[in-house]
């Protein structure tokens, strides 16, 4: 009698899941979710506004500074004359220095893990960055509206029409979000927010300093002139006076926009990848 046969019961290959394809938005749904996220950035402003306390009185202090404790001499003894030169280049400077904010914050952001936490969201990878800068407008905006009021409690008088204060303080705005890019990228890379800070503050102050807000070019040596003519600093605050105290604008008002758009250009890329890998 032959042995019975014994037939192996069929072995079945584990069951595989295809991976998930990645999540690809649209440019609407990219703009919704950097809205979306812009409101989270403006809701802490509103919940802690000691955040904007040192982007308001650091240019209302300078302005107070230099129109009465230096006015006299840089001035040429004319305080009110001198309170019309300088308002609108602090008002620049002002843009400027409030653009550090926002590396420092992504900068904290990064060490917390929320990025980790964004990361795991069906949103666009982009879009933290970009809600964060948008979220920025506020804080021009607040520290604008300061400055401009306390201008004007000292004697500064616009004496153009609105359209062209209007197109100012838009300028204003664009030209501190463009510089926020550059902010961005030291913040993606920095160890801590005091060496965002750090950092950006040694690139401000010589651009700051070496411009035409606090004193008239003619009485600059020829090196530091030629500087200061090409300086974005003082090619805003050109444009700036002319919106609203009067004169030529073309000039300055291209340059203004040839640095705006370079530095979107070259630090907007460069804070997405140094976003994208240091979120992993």
């Amino acid at each position: 009698m032959s042995a019975p046969t014994i037939t192996p019961a069929p072995t079945h290959a584990p069951a595989t899941h295809a991976a998930a394809p990645p999540l690809r938005l649209g440019f609407g749904r990219t703009v919704r979710h950097s809205l979306a996220l812009a409101g989270r950035s403006i809701t802490k402003f509103a919940k802690s506004p000691a955040q904007l306390t040192d982007v308001v009185l650091t240019p209302v202090i300078s302005l107070l500074m230099f129109v009465y404790l230096f006015g006299g001499a840089i001035g040429g003894g004319d305080t009110h004359a001198y309170v019309q030169l300088i308002a609108p280049g602090v008002m620049v400077m002002t843009v400027f220095q409030a653009s550090i904010g926002i590396g420092t914050s992504l900068n904290a952001d990064a060490s917390t893990g929320m990025f980790d936490r964004f990361r795991s969201m069906p949103i666009a990878r982009s879009s933290p960055l970009i809600g964060a800068v948008l979220a920025d407008v506020v804080r021009y905006v607040v520290c604008l509206v300061t400055l401009l009021a306390v201008a004007l409690v000292m004697g500064y008088r616009i004496t153009t029409d609105p359209l062209s204060t209007l197109a100012a303080f838009a300028l204003l705005i664009g030209f501190g979000l463009s510089f926020s890019w550059l902010s961005v990228y030291i913040g993606m890379l920095a160890k801590t927010p005091g060496s965002v800070y750090g950092l950006m503050t040694v690139l401000i102050l010589p651009l700051t300093f070496a411009s035409n807000v606090f004193v008239k070019p003619a009485t600059m040596s020829g090196w530091l002139r030629a500087w200061s003519d090409v300086n974005p600093v003082s090619l805003m605050a050109d444009t700036t006076r002319a919106l609203l105290n009067g004169g030529d604008v073309a000039g300055p008002l291209f340059g203004s926009l040839g640095w705006m758009a370079g530095l979107i250009a070259v630090f907007f890329p460069l804070a997405m990848r140094a976003y994208r890998k240091n979120a992993g």
